[in-house]
């Protein structure tokens, strides 16, 4: 079964924490000094937050996966529609190890899909073949970490 992902840049993360918390009455799965996330299961949503640079809102919206197979029919639904397709494989990013891609709407915006594997204690690890400026955990050379050639908003955010 998929669960809906939307990730939100915020300017404050403990007043952010505490209204969420509010208004989904739960708390955080996982707090950061950066980031927050609610595995919900009603409805069934990954909402994250962070502070990790970039304007206040919505930075990205997904489906992450319970399994590979659901990753994978996901991945084969964008190769068939012929979407401009990012495919990132194996990335740690957001607290998490995951396998993702992702695909852009005809607005822009941005798409994740992917499989958890791990947490991790980091936000990100840089991968050995990325440049050492790019703040993005996302993908390198991407304005923002997302699929490369569809402009985006900020340079350091991802799940």
């Amino acid at each position: 079964m998929k669960r809906f992902h939307v990730h939100v840049h915020v300017d404050d993360l403990n007043k952010s924490i505490a209204f969420y918390s509010k208004l989904f009455a739960a708390e955080p799965a996982r707090v950061e000094n950066d980031y927050a996330k609610w595995m919900l299961d009603d409805p069934r949503i990954n909402f994250a937050i962070s502070s990790r640079g970039g304007a206040a809102g919505v930075d990205h919206l997904g489906f992450q996966t319970d399994d590979a197979g659901e990753l994978a029919e996901l991945k084969a639904r964008a190769e068939a529609a012929d979407m401009a397709l990012f495919d990132e494989g194996e990335t740690t990013c957001c607290y998490s190890r995951s396998e993702k891609h992702w695909v852009t709407d005809p607005q822009g915006i941005a798409w994740e899909h992917f499989h958890t594997l791990a947490n991790v204690p980091v936000f990100n690890e840089a991968k050995a073949d990325a440049p050492a400026t790019s703040s993005a955990c996302c993908a390198p050379a991407a304005p923002r970490g997302k699929p490369v050639g569809i402009a985006v908003k900020s340079s350091s955010s991802c799940c």
